[in-house]
């Protein structure tokens, strides 16, 4: 799945700053790794990198969300996937799945992967994500504990009850959560909870 350019509404923070020593991998549209750069500096460029997105549901199928917290330099207060983030320069995309899940949602959880896809979208505080995107599921009935520097709050919702949301609200959630939820939650493992 690849998405075409969009531009979006953001609720920027101008006064967050993202740590410059914080690097993203480079890739190109084989996600090869090209080079690094500066966390921020390659959202400003619209520069491709590698990323993941982690999707947590417990045993009834529901999905676990986050709301990220109200100082993200972009799409600060959405609601979004239970974890997603950036692999380190030398970090395998898996291992930064784990770590980013645990730092975020205090979870511990055998994850698999999903699918890629790669999408670009520019926000109105003129920064840009252009990101190749892993995505990672696991399945989990324990309560995450939030680190609330980097989640404002949690909850579990149903697919139908997401699609309701999702219909009326969109604005509420990140771009690429609504990229690609519909594809996670099709996963056979996924929709095998839901049947149960």
């Amino acid at each position: 799945m690849k998405s075409v350019p969009n531009h979006l509404p953001d609720s920027p923070n101008p006064t967050h700053t993202v740590p410059q020593s914080e690097q993203v991998i480079l890739v190109d549209e084989m996600d090869h790794a090209i080079g690094t750069a500066d966390k921020m500096q390659a959202h400003i460029n619209g520069s491709l990198h590698r990323a993941l997105s982690v999707f947590i549901f417990d045993s009834r199928g529901r999905f676990l969300l986050q709301q990220r917290a109200a100082d993200k330099y972009h799409s600060a207060g959405l609601w979004t996937n239970t974890a997603c983030s950036h692999p380190r320069p030398g970090e395998e995309t898996h291992a930064a799945a784990v770590r980013r899940l645990a730092e975020e949602m205090g979870l511990s959880v055998p994850l698999h992967h999903a699918f890629s896809f790669t999408y670009h979208v520019r926000f109105d505080d003129n920064l840009t994500e252009h990101e190749f995107d892993h995505v990672y599921y696991g399945i989990s009935d324990r309560p995450p504990v939030i680190n609330p520097a980097e989640v404002a709050s949690f909850r579990y919702l149903s697919y139908t009850a997401l699609q309701n949301e999702l219909n009326t609200t969109p604005e509420c959630f990140t771009h690429w959560f609504r990229l690609c939820y519909t594809q996670v939650a099709q996963l056979p493992a996924i929709r095998q909870l839901r049947s149960r």
